[in-house]
């Protein structure tokens, strides 16, 4: 069939597909992104999180974007205080450009200012049902998904919102982000597959810390192989360092699931702590995706799971072109979720955003690989693996092309 992403012109079409990607599956499109550097936001005490919900400053004015008889409705922290209304207004822009770059979309946004509140966010997304959205977007905070998602349930409404915590999804409430639990799976799949059996970790002591560890026990007993070590740590990192270090030896790999900052302390603590951390291979999340890692002599050839960045790249460039400045990287998320609801609308008819349409198996070819949706509301990604050098991540197995079963 043809492709919903139909370019405007032969050269501009040629932009979008290396941008989009095609359709996967029969009728369903191509979009998505994030690193999760700045997508922990959910987790209160994760690392690297980017900004939280703050006291809100003056409401901003309801908006609509587009004129389409599919009415979509965005709710994002517009008025927050702090960075939260900056990543929100990036947002806001990407969910135009996605429509701007969409073939004749048949889409209707109804932009609505969440202000960093559950209580807001549920208001704005009650307007817009009232208003007539067929789906709501957002919000970007998990304290107000549950909110938005009870105003949506009693019209039957779907919800695809942009928190990194899994515990908020549910039936009827997707999570269009980067999970933690993505970033575990492929990076332990990774390498299992490359001959590596016996894992040692060492994760935060808070809620992404929690995640990272029910994903890495569960990936590793699937795929066959054995820990021997796993710590957690605070704020003093050498204690857990030294319990780690005294059975390295029998471990192929390490996992150290945190920030750059903190990634590089914990390296230091197993160095002083007397680990040989050369005859063991390193592995991270996509929080590893940060200059003080690249930085690091200790954790060059250190491997993590993160999408290929060529995919933002394009984006931001087309995004500074139109917008004059840089988006931030969540604002993949909005322009992905709102090309997915423009194709959607012109493909699937009456049934565009049933459960059945929105978790097709085959998934969604995006900005920064596959992505597909789960029955219980938490996502798949299709991520590269990435190794670290001086420079940067450099590819060291790119993002699958399907999903398996």
């Amino acid at each position: 069939m043809k492709d919903p992403f139909e370019p405007k012109s032969e050269r501009q079409g040629a932009t979008r597909r290396a941008a989009l990607g095609l359709v996967i599956g029969a009728p369903l499109l191509g979009a998505c992104s994030g690193v999760q550097q700045t997508l922990t936001n959910n987790f209160s005490s994760s690392p690297g999180s980017s900004p939280q919900p703050e006291a809100a400053g003056p409401p901003q004015q309801a908006a609509t974007i587009g004129t389409g008889q599919v009415k979509v409705g965005l709710i994002l922290p517009l008025s927050a205080a702090g960075n939260a209304s900056v990543a929100a207004q990036s947002m806001k822009n990407a969910a135009e450009m996605a429509l701007s770059e969409f073939q004749n979309p048949n889409v209707q946004l109804l932009v609505k200012d969440a202000a960093g509140t559950a209580q807001r966010a549920q208001q704005g997304a009650q307007q817009a049902l009232d208003e007539g959205a067929e789906i709501i977007l957002g919000p970007l905070f998990a304290a107000s998904v549950p909110a938005v998602a009870q105003a949506a349930r009693t019209r039957g409404t779907s919800v695809i919102a942009f928190s990194t915590d899994s515990s908020v999804a549910g039936r009827g409430v997707y999570l269009l982000s980067f999970l933690p639990e993505s970033d575990v799976n492929r990076i332990v799949e990774y390498a299992t597959s490359t001959g590596k059996r016996s894992f040692a970790a060492l994760v935060p002591e808070n809620a992404y810390g929690n995640v990272v560890e029910a994903a890495f026990k569960q990936t590793v007993g699937h795929r066959g192989g054995r820990i021997v070590a796993f710590e957690k740590y605070g704020a003093d990192r050498a204690s857990a360092a030294r319990k780690v270090a005294q059975w390295l030896r029998s471990a192929d790999a390490l996992l150290i699931a945190d920030d750059g900052d903190a990634v590089v302390s914990v390296v230091d603590a197993l160095a002083a702590a007397g680990a040989n951390l050369r005859n063991v291979q390193l592995l991270g999340t996509g929080l590893w995706d940060n200059p003080r890692v690249f930085a690091s002599a200790s954790l060059q050839g250190g491997l993590y799971a993160a999408p290929d960045p060529s995919g933002f790249r394009s984006f931001a460039g087309r995004y500074r072109a139109k917008y004059g400045g840089d988006p931030v990287r969540t604002a993949t998320l909005a322009y992905d979720a709102v090309a997915l609801v423009a194709a959607l609308a012109r493909t699937q008819g009456p049934q565009r955003f049933a459960a059945e349409t929105l978790t097709n198996a085959s998934g969604f070819a995006g900005i920064d690989g596959l992505f597909r949706f789960r029955s219980d509301g938490t996502n798949q990604r299709g991520l590269a693996v990435m190794r670290v050098a001086s420079g940067g991540g450099q590819p060291a197995a790119g993002s699958p092309k399907s999903f398996g079963a």
